[in-house]
């Protein structure tokens, strides 16, 4: 199931603090997608620490979509694969 935050226009730092609280709520087979203005960089390192995987993909008005599901759940990377671009 997809949960999806908006973070697009929001101040430094608080849209990293609201994405990582929202992954700790995903359960098995669910995906975090962040609408966000810019590619946040800082976050990867972050994801990877606390074992999650990421895609992000710029969309056609200049933002991104960043999504994130933990790295062992196969339901949730299938369903991130699924999601038409």
């Amino acid at each position: 199931m997809e949960v999806r935050i908006d973070v697009s226009k929001l101040e430094p730092c608080e849209p990293l603090e609201r994405t990582l609280e929202a992954i700790q709520q995903l359960h098995p087979g669910d995906y975090l997608r962040v609408l966000h203005r810019r590619e946040p960089h800082l976050l990867y390192p972050l994801l990877e620490k606390s074992g999650f995987t990421w895609q992000c993909r710029g969309d056609e008005s200049g933002g991104y979509e960043v999504f994130i599901w933990k790295t062992d759940d196969l339901a949730a990377a299938l369903a991130v694969e699924s999601v038409s671009e």
